[in-house]
């Protein structure tokens, strides 16, 4: 498991999440644990180092 901090797209706090580095390309939404708006999560990992991170709000 690899924890990796971002800025959350609704309130702009600085929060944290495990990420899985055995699955390369992933993507699955979580809850904010700051404001709890739903924040599409996708990591891409290359040998088990993490090569790209991108988070985005759920359009409703």
């Amino acid at each position: 498991m690899f924890e990796h901090y971002f800025q959350c797209p609704y309130c702009w706090e600085e929060i944290s999440m495990l990420l899985d580095s055995s699955v390369t390309n992933q993507t699955y939404i979580e809850d904010c644990e700051v404001c709890c708006n739903p924040i599409e999560l996708t990591p891409k990992f290359q040998d088990n180092e993490l090569i790209g991170f991108e988070a985005n709000d759920i359009e409703q």
